[in-house]
C-alpha cells in the first residue's frame, strides 16, 4: 500500500507501504480508557490537533488530495495497483483512517491513525511502513527506540539524498497500539530536534487511543 508523507516546501513527498507478510511488533503505549471508535468522525476527534512545535495545522482541503477522513479505497488510491492494494488492506481488516499535516517555513509534521479490525492487522501494516519507508528514504531504522513503547521502531534521516524529495534532516516513527496503527513524521532543522517532537508526538498520540 502507497502511503503519503506530506507536504515539504511546494512538494508532496509520497512514502511507499507495499505488501508484506504481517508484522511481530507487539502493540505500544499504554492502555487508555474508552470505546473503540465506531466510524471515522470518531476517529479523527482522537487524533492531535496541535504539535509542540507550534507549526500551523494545514486545512485539510488545502492537499491534494485533501488530509482528514480516509477510506480504504482512499488509501488503496495513493498506489499504483489500486486493485492489489485493496486486496492487501482488506487482508489486514482496515476500517479507516485520518490524517493531519503542520506546515512553515521549512518545517513539516505530519501525523497518520489507522484503524484495523484487530490489533494484527495494525501491527503488519506499521512494520510494512517501517520497512518500505527504510527502503525508500535509507538508514537504519532503531526498532527499539528509547522513550517509546514496545512495539514502535523510528528512523532518522540527518543527511537526505536529493533525490528522496526530502530538503532537511527528517525523523519518522510508526507504532501498533492495539487495533491502531499510527505513523508520525518530522522534518526538522536537526536530526535530534526532530526526534524529540517525534518522541513527544508518539506518546501523545498513544495516550488518546483506546485499546477496546
Amino acid at each position: 500500500m502507497t502511503r503519503r508523507f506530506g507536504l515539504v516546501l511546494a512538494g508532496l513527498l509520497v512514502s511507499g507501504c507495499s505488501a508484506g507478510v504481517p508484522g511481530t511488533a507487539t502493540p505500544a503505549g499504554t492502555a487508555s480508557v474508552g470505546a473503540l471508535p465506531g466510524d471515522v468522525e470518531a476517529l479523527g476527534e482522537l487524533v492531535l490537533t496541535d504539535v509542540p512545535s507550534g507549526l500551523p495545522l494545514v486545512p485539510d482541503d488545502e492537499l491534494e488530495p485533501p488530509a482528514g477522513p480516509k477510506t480504504l479505497d482512499d488509501v488503496a488510491g495513493y498506489s499504483d495497483d489500486v486493485e492489489r492494494e485493496e486486496q492487501v488492506l482488506t487482508d489486514y481488516g482496515y476500517r479507516w483512517g485520518w490524517e493531519r499535516f503542520w506546515r512553515d517555513d521549512g518545517g513539516l509534521t505530519s501525523v497518520f491513525v489507522d484503524q484495523f479490525e484487530s490489533a494484527d492487522g495494525a501491527e503488519s501494516y506499521a512494520a510494512d511502513l517501517a520497512r518500505n519507508d527504510t527502503d525508500l528514504y535509507g538508514g537504519n531504522p532503531d526498532r527499539s527506540p528509547d522513550g517509546l513503547p514496545d512495539g514502535c521502531s523510528t528512523l532518522a534521516v540527518d543527511d537526505p539524498a536529493e533525490e528522496s524529495g526530502l530538503t532537511a534532516p527528517t525523523v519518522f516513527a510508526w507504532c501498533a497500539h492495539g487495533p491502531f496503527a499510527v505513523a508520525v513524521a518530522v522534518v526538522g532543522d536537526s536530526s535530534d530536534t526532530a526526534l524529540a517532537e517525534v518522541d513527544q508526538l508518539v506518546d501523545e498520540q498513544l495516550d488518546r487511543l483506546p485499546r477496546g
